[in-house]
């Protein structure tokens, strides 16, 4: 019988393979092109990621208070680091479903395994979204990813925090009753839609 966290974790896996997938083709001479997250180049945006990934993985097996595994570090192949990183954090929630995440960026107190794998499920559609956007090429996730991430970013709170230097969204963009649920999504975590 299949769990939620099972679930979860296929839907985590499946928007990880579509965020790699789009970055598997990125050459060096893609690395400047601009992205949707203000000041940030492709270049920029792949070792956020990538960061990312490893701090999840690191929260995943309860070291999510180290900031060591959430720092962007250059590489000279940055698609190459991604996908590794990409491995290791699906490798490391395979085996945390019971496991309290520590994530200080995400939220001050400890949060189930579920909510945090739900937030990185969010980060790596909206990320797909940026790398196909920096890219100029089309972007088709499964409705079923859309359809996961959209309760949980509706329920990330849209106040001034997100004007905060280095905040993770800038605040929603309005879309009018006709959006899709891919332009709902984008728009409810700072994005324009019509990028």
């Amino acid at each position: 019988m299949l769990t939620d966290f099972t679930r979860l974790l296929e839907l985590d896996r499946q928007a990880v393979a579509l965020s790699v997938g789009l970055l598997d083709p990125v050459t060096p001479d893609d690395l400047s092109r601009p992205t949707p997250c203000a000041g940030w180049d492709l270049a920029h945006l792949i070792a956020h990621m990538s960061a990312q990934h490893r701090g999840f993985a690191a929260a995943a097996a309860g070291r999510g208070a180290d900031p060591e595994p959430w720092r962007i570090v250059p590489t000279d192949d940055p698609v190459a680091d991604h996908r590794k990183a990409a491995d290791e954090v699906l490798a490391a929630f395979t085996t945390a479903e019971q496991a309290e995440f520590t994530m200080p960026e995400i939220a001050s107190q400890t949060i189930p395994a579920l909510m945090a794998v739900g937030f990185h499920l969010v980060d790596y559609v909206v990320h797909a979204w940026d790398v196909a956007v920096a890219r100029g090429v089309p972007f088709d996730p499964a409705p079923e990813l859309v359809a996961a991430c959209l309760p949980i970013a509706l329920r990330v709170p849209d106040d001034d925090q997100r004007l905060s230097p280095g905040a993770p969204f800038a605040p929603a963009v309005p879309v009018d009753e006709t959006a899709t649920p891919l332009d709902r999504l984008l728009a409810a975590l700072g994005r324009n839609p019509a990028r």
